[in-house]
């Protein structure tokens, strides 16, 4: 495998899918044995589930939080914490790049490990299995923190994350299908602005806006790939 020198790039970005934590175990929502498959996001994962029954919605993120706090961060997300000065942007909601040591992620479908009030506008970090409280201090609901079916996503963060995009000169997409908007335009727009674009997966996207592909897993292919 021909191998990059970090030295060679200044501003490195990962742009991570659920392929990456599916390598932890964390079932996908999408694709096959994705958690859509076995549950109807009617019920579970839409503003209109959480009004009409918001307790039954918190529990089933419950069991979403126990069974990622069951798997663990894999030697790609530990590569990529372990690069100074990384950028990630991720599409996944289940916090592994934290847990590896990554900061300042951008999570653009928020977060499992997050709740916010949306009457009052509370925010609350909540980490454990279980919840702390299911309601605010105000009497409402606490609603999970992430991107439902039918939710816009947050326009400050997809504006912090095009602008990283736009920054970075090495521009590193793995385990993304690159189908769902407005993420799936980063790898074209990260060439547009002069990064060098690499795409690892199993199952490549066939994208032409990378230079160069990679077949594998992040957890085989990263600690390959960067000459420290």
């Amino acid at each position: 495998m021909d191998r990059i020198t970090l030295s060679q790039y200044r501003r490195i970005l990962f742009f991570t899918g659920a392929g990456m934590s599916a390598e932890s175990g964390v079932p996908t929502y999408r694709g096959k044995g994705g958690v859509w498959k076995e549950y109807d996001y009617e019920e579970y994962a839409c503003q209109k589930a959480f009004d009409r029954n918001p307790e039954k919605v918190l529990r089933f993120h419950e069991l979403r939080r126990q069974a990622v706090l069951d798997c663990l961060p894999h030697e790609g997300h530990r590569v990529i914490a372990g690069i100074p000065g990384v950028k990630v942007i991720t599409q996944n909601i289940d916090g592994m790049h934290q847990r590896a040591g990554s900061e300042g992620v951008i999570e653009l479908h928020g977060t499992l490990w997050r709740l916010r009030c949306d009457r009052c506008r509370t925010v609350v970090e909540d980490h454990g299995k279980s919840y702390e409280t299911l309601k605010c201090a105000c009497g409402a609901w606490l609603r999970p923190d992430i991107i439902w079916f039918g939710d816009m996503l947050d326009p400050v963060v997809v504006r912090k994350a095009k602008r990283s995009v736009e920054e970075c000169d090495l521009f590193i997409s793995i385990g993304t299908s690159g189908t769902v908007w407005p993420a799936a335009g980063f790898p074209a727009l990260a060439r547009e602005w002069g990064a060098y674009c690499i795409e690892i997966n199993p199952e490549p996207s066939g994208g032409r806006e990378y230079h160069r592909t990679i077949a594998g897993n992040a957890g085989a292919v990263l600690p390959e790939l960067f000459i420290f």
